[in-house]
């Protein structure tokens, strides 16, 4: 064997390129590849509006139309009569609007509403968070306690829950009444916590509340567990107490999902119906009306159905703007993170 035949490395056989198909890699060929892909593209992104295509048709059904309808009978003159087809509905523009705008009646449904709306967004989340951080600080069995408690008094029917409210507060043989007359010197037997609107409405923002309180709590509970340990024990080393722990670590953490929560606790609430209509017997007296019941009233009760829209879309505007309110949040806090 030569030196030359020792020092030469022997370089394996190489295959033969493939030939080009169809002209591609050729100066002016066509590619057969580049449409297969946007072919691919175009199905694969077309694949998930099929798959909601069922679902948005229901939600379009369910909710678009009534809303499109609402909005048409707030600006037609509707009644018993065009109910019934005597006669056709005529248009009035936005004479319902000016009608219950001009009436004194409405804007006192619209303050009860909103003091009312008030009261339970904040006892909400008051309690909701207070029981939420207590939840953090007490053992497992006990957490596991008050976990099956809040779920099983949100899992309850709201019509269920109002009855037996109502069987709580009621006057001859409540419970509430009963127990409180125990107490020396308090006498509350045979008690109409209803005779005023102050005290009804106070019993219905506890029932509400009462409702509302375990998905505030389960959230909140959720949110606490992101909250870093090693930011509280630095507080505490600088010297902050509870309070302070809670005011300069964790409440901003939790902004985001307070804002959350105050915004659907404010949109829940003021959508309250069965539990004020429950409660009444299916009548609630003037000092108990609330917007929605107050635009059945005008829409079932009187009969006026256009006066019934117009007071509902009214109500959806105003949420509108409380979810105006909430998106405008929601965005400052992005910005600043």
């Amino acid at each position: 064997m030569s030196a030359a035949e020792t020092t030469t490395a022997k370089v394996p056989p190489t295959r033969p390129s493939p030939s080009p198909r169809n002209g591609a890699g050729l100066p002016g060929g066509s590619t057969g590849t580049g449409k297969t892909v946007r072919k691919r593209t175009a199905g694969s992104a077309a694949v998930p509006w099929a798959l909601l295509a069922p679902c948005l048709l229901i939600i379009l059904l369910v909710m678009g139309y009534p809303l499109v309808r609402l909005v048409t009978l707030s600006f037609q003159s509707f009644g018993k009569s065009e109910l019934w087809g005597f006669k056709d509905a005529e248009w009035v523009g936005f004479k319902n609007f000016s009608a219950i705008l001009g009436d004194g009646e409405f804007w006192a449904v619209v303050v009860r509403t909103v003091v009312f709306t008030a009261g339970a967004v904040v006892l909400t989340m008051v309690l909701g968070m207070l029981i939420a951080l207590l939840m953090q600080r007490v053992s497992g069995w006990v957490k596991a306690l008050i976990s099956i408690a809040l779920v099983a008094s949100w899992g309850m029917p709201i019509i269920v829950a109002t009855a037996i409210f109502k069987w709580i507060f009621d006057t001859d043989y409540g419970v509430l009444n009963w127990l409180l007359s125990k107490l020396p010197g308090v006498e509350m037997a045979g008690h109409n916590w209803f005779a005023s609107g102050t005290q009804g409405l106070a019993v219905i923002t506890l029932l509400v509340v009462w409702g509302a309180v375990p998905f505030v709590v389960i959230t909140l509970s959720a949110g606490l567990t992101q909250v870093p340990k090693e930011m509280e024990e630095a507080a505490r080393l600088d010297g902050a107490g509870a309070w302070g722990v809670f005011r300069w670590v964790t409440l901003p953490i939790l902004k985001p999902i307070i804002v959350m929560l105050t915004t659907l606790s404010v949109i829940w609430d003021m959508g309250v119906f069965p539990q004020v209509f429950v409660m009444r017997g299916g009548n609630p007296e003037a000092e108990f009306q609330l917007l929605t019941t107050y635009s059945y009233q005008k829409a079932f009760v009187v009969n006026d159905y256009s006066g019934g829209s117009a007071i509902a879309l009214v109500t959806v505007l105003l949420l509108l703007g409380v979810v105006a309110v909430y998106m405008r949040q929601m965005l400052k806090i992005g910005e600043v993170e």
